[in-house]
């Protein structure tokens, strides 16, 4: 492959493995990437296509030896856990940690005005996730905070719960108990396949709802 098939193919890889897109929007994405990058005179549309097809059914392949409850379906079960417990807990929330915070005080303002004010926040974003798609080093790392907070005792007040949940449901934490720095699962292996009718993990009006029954 040169550098920019590369480049389509990593984009590719991401994309079917994290999950969260139908095969034809994958495509769609793929195709709006070459046009934006002005790949198109080298990178064609059947070969875009043939590696999007080639990895999804891979990943359809592997699929079938996954063993439930998967570390994904385990993490949802810990991120429902923490909204019951008040803390604002979400997945794939943008592409950077400033992504995050703002999809966080976007769902704290609804819980506010729903008469709710969290006790903490915690996320992964999408750069997060390529790293827990990473067939050589998988690991998972989540940010925590509360919304208009500066003291870091009670930051790390947030961390410890969101570690305690998170090792009560079976994963390993790694984390210094400091203020600064994300909780770390190691060996997290991210295990999803799109599904039309499964349950649509970025729909944080869900989280909302969940967070003011």
């Amino acid at each position: 492959m040169t550098e920019d098939e590369e480049f389509i193919y990593e984009s590719i890889f991401n994309q079917v493995r994290m999950g969260f897109l139908s095969v034809d929007d994958i495509k769609d994405n793929i195709m709006e990437e070459i046009e934006d990058n002005e790949f198109e005179e080298e990178i064609s549309e059947a070969w875009a296509f043939e590696k999007i097809d080639e990895e999804y059914q891979k990943l359809l392949a592997e699929s079938k030896q996954w063993k439930s409850p998967t570390d994904t379906e385990r993490l949802i079960i810990a991120f429902d856990e923490l909204c019951d417990q008040n803390i604002v807990a979400l997945h794939n929330a943008g592409y950077t940690t400033s992504d995050g915070e703002y999809e966080v005080v976007e769902v704290e303002r609804e819980l506010r005005e729903n008469g709710v004010t969290s006790n903490g926040y915690c996320f992964y974003h999408e750069q997060d996730l390529a790293r827990a798609i990473d067939p050589e080093n998988p690991s998972l790392y989540i940010a925590f905070q509360k919304v208009d907070n500066s003291d870091p005792a009670t930051t790390i007040e947030v961390g410890k719960k969101v570690a305690e949940v998170l090792r009560n449901n079976g994963f390993e934490v790694k984390w210094e108990e400091t203020a600064s720095r994300k909780i770390e699962i190691p060996n997290f292996r991210w295990q999803q396949i799109y599904n039309e009718d499964s349950r649509d993990l970025q729909d944080y009006g869900e989280v909302v709802e969940r967070m003011i029954e």
